[in-house]
């Protein structure tokens, strides 16, 4: 039984080793020894090395034995396996997901994918037949809906930091300088990663405390991940921490809001109404006179200044 088992974990090994070896380009035992244990698969290098040995001399792989550390790839004549190839549909949604998954991905698992990122995007390349999927990512935009701003610089591993204990369940120290300029050594327990148009927010626990805070990655000035690991809180959900308007600014209360809005300025509000219970009174030759249950917040606050004269009858009762 346990010659069969090792004699699977070498086959696996081997597959993983096919898959992330790329074409066009050379690639080392020890970029792929950081690519497994990045995925989670702890293997010595010298195990890498005679794979990969074995794999140059029975695959059409590329061995530059000119100078050391060896390096490996697909020969441009090489059949298509089924390993690693993949389809222009493959390739596209590969493509997709790294441009708006990049923040919100571990850093170390997706850079345990950069072999299929690379592939993917040679697969679109110019001179592959795969010209309609190639088109799309030029046919398809999330756009903004306010103003876009630049995202804020993140010092350098800071993400990789904290994007690595969150996925571990590890606590962070963290070197930390909020909005006021104070700057504080502090110890969290991270819970989730949000994006917020081009800001990144860490939402934790301070050790010893119970409620949630958010903390700005680019006000993160370093972070370490402690060798502790912490059992996550079965109380906490992030999307309902989302949903109770955590990042509007609120803390959570819920109101039946009421106003009255210019035509031409609440239309938008019959098509994408602010909550399911929404309800919409048509004045004649007037406003719109809006209601609905929201979170309270800050957020909604300067929603509704946005409209300037266009809105008025504000009332606010506790749903």
């Amino acid at each position: 039984m346990a010659k069969r088992s090792d004699t699977l974990e070498t086959v696996l090994l081997a597959v993983e080793l096919l898959r992330r070896i790329p074409r066009g380009r050379k690639i080392t035992a020890g970029d792929l020894h950081r690519q497994l244990k990045d995925a989670g698969m702890e293997r010595d290098l010298r195990t890498i090395q005679r794979q990969l040995e074995m794999l140059s001399a029975h695959f059409e792989i590329e061995r530059d034995d000119s100078s050391k550390p060896y390096g490996y790839r697909w020969l441009e004549q090489a059949k298509a396996l089924a390993v690693p190839h993949l389809t222009p549909q493959e390739s596209l949604l590969l493509q997709l997901a790294e441009e708006h998954l990049r923040h919100l991905l571990p850093a170390r698992l997706l850079k345990s994918m950069d072999g299929f990122f690379t592939q993917a995007r040679r697969n679109l390349g110019a001179d592959r037949g795969a010209h309609l999927e190639r088109q799309w990512p030029g046919k398809v935009r999330v756009v903004a809906t306010s103003q876009p701003l630049l995202p804020p610089k993140i010092a350098p591993g800071v993400f990789e930091t904290v994007s690595e204990a969150l996925y571990a369940n590890h606590w962070l120290q963290l070197d930390y300088k909020n909005a006021g300029g104070k700057r504080n050594q502090i110890n969290v327990m991270p819970l989730g990663l949000v994006q917020q148009g081009p800001r990144l927010y860490l939402v934790c626990r301070y050790r010893g405390f119970d409620n949630e805070r958010n903390l700005a990655l680019h006000r993160m000035l370093a972070a370490e991940m402690s060798t502790l690991s912490f059992e996550r809180p079965k109380s906490f959900d992030l999307q309902r921490y989302d949903d109770d308007g955590r990042f509007g600014f609120g803390d959570g209360a819920r109101i039946r809001l009421s106003f009255r809005i210019q035509r031409d300025a609440g239309l938008h509000l019959l098509e994408s109404p602010l909550s399911t219970d929404q309800q919409v009174v048509e004045i004649t030759d007037g406003p719109f006179e809006i209601t609905a249950t929201v979170v309270d917040s800050a957020m909604l606050e300067w929603w509704l200044r946005g409209f300037g004269a266009s809105v008025s009858h504000i009332r606010k009762e506790a749903a």
